[in-house]
């Protein structure tokens, strides 16, 4: 599938101008605008280019980690798994964050919240996230 780049382009100098960015979090869940990325990178979806992500550590009051997430369900390959960890927030919907995807994120990219994760999830989330590191 082609990629709009200018589209996205002209959005994100939109969402550049932003003076006043969202309070949020650790644990939230937003709807970010990710954009229109390169090869296997996350990219948001529809007008906005927005996507689904799990903040994980907030910095400070303009940035933080935040992990995509996705509604579709990834297989169970022994290896492919660590690479993702699914929970619900929403009942009877799966998300799947995907930890290789952490991302550092500005507040301005922010556009909705839109839940959160448990304690527990993310206790387990953070946990998976760690055992990826060297």
């Amino acid at each position: 599938m082609k990629k709009d780049y200018k589209d996205w382009h002209k959005k994100k100098s939109i969402i550049n101008s932003i003076e006043n960015r969202a309070f949020f979090h650790e644990r939230e869940i937003w709807f970010c605008y990710i954009g229109e990325n390169v090869g296997f990178e996350q990219d948001g979806t529809g007008e906005d280019y927005l996507r689904p992500v799990v903040i994980i550590r907030k910095f400070n009051n303009e940035i933080f980690w935040g992990i995509p997430l996705t509604k579709s369900i990834k297989n169970k390959k022994r290896k492919a798994d660590k690479y993702y960890y699914s929970f619900s927030f929403i009942p009877s919907i799966i998300s799947t964050a995907i930890l290789s995807q952490i991302k550092l994120i500005d507040a301005k990219r922010l556009s909705r919240h839109i839940g959160q994760i448990s304690d527990s999830n993310f206790t387990d989330l953070i946990e998976k996230l760690k055992a990826l590191l060297p």
